[in-house]
């Protein structure tokens, strides 16, 4: 079963150690040793984390003597950003809808607070 390609990047999205490593490259290249310092993995286990976000195509590695650099690709990110963001219009028209709602209570509780004042006189 073939997987596409945005379902590859939500899936190496889903785990916090992958999004915390996307961003600290977010700030520039890095090691894997350099990566692996704020976690408490190995480096075999930091490396397949790696290995998830390089098939998703969000990071490059490249090799420059004995330092293996990693590097953020935006590319992959741009695509799950656009598609979260064709789904931005019904939020704000949800939220929109809730607002009005909400306004409608408000006015109405108003009034009942008003009207009950009046009887009390």
């Amino acid at each position: 079963m073939a997987t596409d390609q945005l379902s590859v990047t939500f899936a190496a999205l889903a785990d916090p150690t992958r999004r915390a490593i996307l961003a600290r490259l977010a700030q520039g290249e890095a090691s894997v040793t350099e990566l692996a310092k704020p976690f408490d993995l190995s480096l075999p286990g930091i490396s397949k984390h790696l290995k998830v976000l390089q098939r998703a195509g969000l990071i490059t590695q490249s090799r420059s003597a004995q330092w293996r650099p990693c590097r953020l690709e935006g590319g992959r990110l741009r695509e799950a950003s656009e598609w979260v963001g064709e789904y931005r219009r019904f939020w704000d028209e949800s939220f929109e809808r809730l607002d009005e709602v909400l306004q409608d209570l408000i006015k109405k509780e108003k009034t009942n607070e008003s009207e009950g004042s009046q009887h009390d006189a």
